[in-house]
């Protein structure tokens, strides 16, 4: 994924799949000067990671969720 894509993601009311590497992550934060995302990961809020955008993907079908 790229900067751009991650920013869209996370400015967006809606939901959107988004993995690192296999497992289901929420963006919380993008550095876009550094290419950095805050992810947090599964559905504990205490297990959050910051990773280079690089390392996101989304899953090949994007169905948007509400």
């Amino acid at each position: 994924m790229n900067v751009e894509r991650a920013m869209q993601i996370y400015s967006s009311k809606d939901t959107y799949p988004v993995h690192l590497e296999g497992r289901s992550v929420w963006i919380e934060n993008v550095d876009e000067d550094n290419g950095m995302a805050t992810v947090q990961i599964g559905s504990d809020p205490l297990n959050t990671h910051t990773v280079s955008v690089e390392r996101l993907s989304e899953p090949e079908h994007r169905e948007r969720r509400r």
